[in-house]
């Protein structure tokens, strides 16, 4: 089935570590409140679902998509989380300000996951028409939020193994 046509969001056939004793920071832009407040709900009801507690949630607002690289290092660098989730909405307009904004954030988020060797997650909407993003912000193809903190417990979880095993793996 076309991902066009389906929730995204629904999880089958993968396992979620419980997130129990994990940290999280949520970083989520002002802009586009609508779209990005339904994503960071998403997100914080996602990991108190698998088992993250309350008090171990951090949620900061910025004014838009393009500081939420600053405020993800904020929070990794002056709190103790252990994995940062970034949340925006950037909806493709006439000019080309999309792609500068859209580029900009993705590497600075990739570039944070690498100085802090922390999970950096990128739940940022990069959609065409405001349907698209409502339609993955909880409509039609399920909340991107969700998929979000799914991707930081299992990032974390990864984590996690290899700090077990305290032994590199080759190729």
């Amino acid at each position: 089935m076309a991902s066009e046509q389906k929730n995204l969001s629904v999880f089958e056939g993968t396992e979620i570590p419980n997130a129990s004793d994990m940290k999280f920071g949520i970083v989520w832009a002002e802009w586009n409140h609508g779209i990005t407040y339904a994503l960071m709900q998403g997100a914080y009801d996602t990991l108190v679902k698998n088992g993250a507690k309350t008090e171990n949630i951090v949620t900061k607002t910025v004014p838009g998509a393009f500081e939420l690289t600053l405020g993800a290092q904020y929070l990794a660098e002056f709190s103790n989380v252990d994995a940062v989730i970034c949340i925006g909405c950037v909806i493709q307009g006439d000019t080309k300000h999309f792609d500068f904004i859209c580029d900009a954030v993705a590497k600075g988020i990739t570039d944070l996951n690498i100085k802090f060797n922390l999970p950096v997650i990128f739940g940022v909407l990069t959609p065409n028409t405001q349907q698209q993003a409502e339609d993955r912000a909880g409509g039609k193809h399920g909340n991107k939020g969700d998929e979000a903190a799914v991707t930081a417990i299992k990032m974390l979880g990864l984590r996690r193994s290899f700090d077990a095993n305290k032994k590199k793996v080759g190729f």
